[in-house]
């Protein structure tokens, strides 16, 4: 079976997973090893939700590579960084713990939390991690906000938000993977070999299993970040088979009713949506 071929049927099945579901379901995938990419939506802007948090990471450890932030510096859990906070655990723990910039990256990527999302924001400016993003090429790429309000309304605006493209995550992750074994690749993202393979592994370490990872083998790796919205639900990473990167992924479902017509919950579906996206790669490539 010629490449042509194959490609069309891969994209023909996740084409059709995505038109069997009421609402938007932009994604990009791309063959890491043969260099297939099959995109739909894929330069739309769309609700980046939690997925934004792998380019504040990267900001991140650039400021830490230039010697502006260190990764061993302690910062105390203050009450006022559990307020408007709706994600991880911390927000339910007690004032006064104290953890290193190094773990509130980890807590911000592996659990989602917003409390460690602050510590490592507030070490950062809005404008120094959108401009980092531009530069790296992320044009559909918006950060608007620290942390976004919780009262927003489920058909808020995509201004209301930090925005993204599937095409901009799958990017930034190849980014990633390449800095990971390139001095000159983390020369562009402005980090080291080193610091890049921290970013991977806090990729890696991520413990929610829906969305990329929900419908393949439970010992499947994979480095990724999902995310919730009023919108929708979104995941991007890239998924290993035998220890080496297979595919990269970015899916984002937008416009998800709270139920569907079965009176399924709709972020149910659009996690399953992810899900069978993924698996279909996975059978694929």
């Amino acid at each position: 079976m010629s490449t042509e071929i194959k490609t069309g049927m891969i994209a023909a099945e996740l084409h059709a997973i995505a038109d069997a579901q009421p609402f938007v379901t932009r994604f990009l995938v791309r063959n890491l090893r043969t260099g297939e990419t099959i995109g739909r939506g894929e330069r739309e802007e769309t609700p980046s939700a939690s997925t934004r948090k792998t380019s504040i990471m990267m900001a991140a450890l650039k400021a830490v590579s230039e010697g502006r932030l260190n990764l061993d510096e302690c910062i105390t859990y203050e009450a006022r960084l559990a307020q408007e906070v709706a994600s991880g655990m911390f927000r339910y723990l007690t004032p006064g713990i104290v953890i290193s910039l190094r773990d509130a990256i980890v807590g911000m990527m592996v659990l989602s939390d917003n409390v460690c999302t602050k510590m490592v924001f507030e070490r950062l400016t809005l404008e120094e991690v959108d401009g980092y993003c531009k530069a790296l090429g992320m044009v559909g790429t918006h950060h608007r906000f620290l942390i976004p309000p919780l009262a927003l309304k489920p058909d808020h605006s995509l201004a209301d938000v930090t925005t993204t493209t599937a095409a901009d995550q799958v990017m930034l992750l190849e980014l990633i993977l390449a800095a990971e074994h390139d001095a000159a690749a983390a020369a562009k993202l402005g980090i080291t070999v080193e610091l890049a393979a921290f970013a991977v592994q806090t990729l890696k370490n991520q413990v929610l299993r829906y969305g990329i990872r929900a419908r393949l083998p439970f010992d499947t790796v994979a480095a990724c970040k999902g995310g919730r919205g009023k919108r929708g639900r979104m995941d991007a990473g890239v998924v290993y088979r035998d220890g080496k990167p297979l595919y990269a992924i970015a899916a984002f479902t937008d416009g998800v009713p709270a139920l569907m017509p079965d009176g399924t919950p709709g972020y149910t579906i659009a996690l399953e949506t992810i899900g069978k996206l993924s698996q279909a790669c996975w059978r694929a490539f």
